[in-house]
């Protein structure tokens, strides 16, 4: 049964990080209270919730306490057991389900799902041996990429093989994890959407954002993508497909590679994601107010850029000169979100600057002179 839940109504949040964080500061703009379930004491969530409650995310009794004083309840990751949240449905209201969480925390359930929805993903293959593994090779081929089926995340659980040599590295990995081994994509560019769908059916997209990776970690994203329209269009009708054949509510975020004029999807995130961080700033609502609206059961707003924006993704290592830079008047325009992170750890994700402007070249021409002398 669906439900439309109004302010001063409490959301919710399994997980306390940014992303949750993020949530919080949009559904208290809209006069929600906010509680969050999270392990670590004053995280980036508490710092702005309304009820805190500390725990692990596996630990039952918590998670039935947060149900209890919250009129709906969501999550800002995939990483809780979709079992877990099956067994939550009786203790209250969490419209999403364990649906999104069980197909996207394990690749391999993940890029079926895709394909039988009757989109493109690289080609795979189950790995769960290393028996398994050389007859994946041999029908795969080389490059490509073993992935573990659950876990990692910016570039960790994966491995590149380029030959027989590289097998010998992860012959442990395949012995010990269920892997999938991926045809390696040689893309023209990495783009991504974001898809939200509410309680009620109504699905609304972001446009195509364009995507640079350093170290597997996203470093910049751009919107409008520098791709066609027809190609921008067919990514959108691509996203909004696929959201409404897996039936999920909520967020979902589709990193997808660009291969001449066709679009083959990467991964998928049942959340609000890096790359749709510009739309903060850059758009006339933010990823996390239509999420909010989503799963509260609220009419979404249909997103329209106001814009061209692009994002830089600030690590641990980049706070000090982001600082340094954003107090010098041609940098101090862009706008700057730090996620209230104890520590600024190396390779640590702790916060992003948006530089939006009606003139795109302006954009682009002052993210690439703050970028000149951007920490390694």
């Amino acid at each position: 049964m669906t439900k439309t839940i109004l302010p001063p109504a409490t959301i919710g949040i399994i997980g306390g990080g940014q992303l949750g964080r993020m949530m919080a500061i949009a559904a208290k703009n809209m006069g929600y209270k906010v509680a969050v379930l999270e392990p670590t004491v004053g995280g980036p969530l508490a710092q702005v919730a309304d009820i805190e409650i500390n725990a692990p995310y596996d630990d039952v009794n918590a998670l039935k306490e947060l149900l209890t004083v919250s009129d709906v309840t969501t999550y800002e990751f995939e990483n809780i057991s979709s079992e877990t949240v099956a067994e939550l449905s009786e203790f209250g209201y969490l419209p999403q389900g364990p649906r999104p969480v069980a197909i996207t925390q394990h690749r391999i359930l993940e890029k079926t799902a895709i394909n039988e929805a009757g989109y493109d993903t690289a080609p795979f293959a189950a790995v769960s041996s290393n028996e398994e593994l050389l007859a994946a090779v041999s029908k795969i081929g080389f490059p490509s990429v073993l992935k573990t089926a659950t876990g990692g995340y910016d570039g960790k659980g994966q491995w590149v093989l380029r030959s027989e040599a590289d097998l010998e590295q992860v012959k442990s990995v395949v012995a010990e994890h269920q892997c999938v081994l991926e045809g390696f994509i040689n893309f023209t560019k990495e783009i991504s959407v974001i898809v939200t769908r509410s309680v009620h059916g109504e699905v609304e997209s972001f446009g195509a954002v364009e995507n640079v990776h350093e170290n597997s970690i996203l470093h910049l994203s751009t919107a409008p993508a520098n791709i066609s329209d027809s190609l921008a269009k067919k990514a959108e009708a691509v996203a909004k497909g696929l959201m409404e054949k897996l039936d999920f509510v909520g967020t979902l975020a589709i990193e997808m590679f660009v291969v001449g004029d066709d679009i083959i999807i990467n991964e998928l995130a049942p959340r609000p994601h890096n790359s749709g961080h510009l739309t903060m700033d850059g758009y006339n609502v933010s990823q996390f107010e239509q999420h909010i609206r989503a799963v509260a059961g609220l009419p979404l707003v249909k997103p329209r850029l106001l814009a061209p924006t692009m994002m830089v993704n600030l690590l641990g290592q980049h706070v000090d000169y982001a600082l340094k830079m954003w107090q010098q008047p041609e940098f101090g325009w862009a706008k700057l979100h730090l996620y209230g992170k104890d520590e600024m750890k190396r390779g640590r994700k702790v916060g992003h600057m948006n530089f939006v402007d009606v003139d795109k070249d302006k954009v682009s021409k002052t993210v690439e002179k703050f970028l000149t002398d951007f920490p390694a």
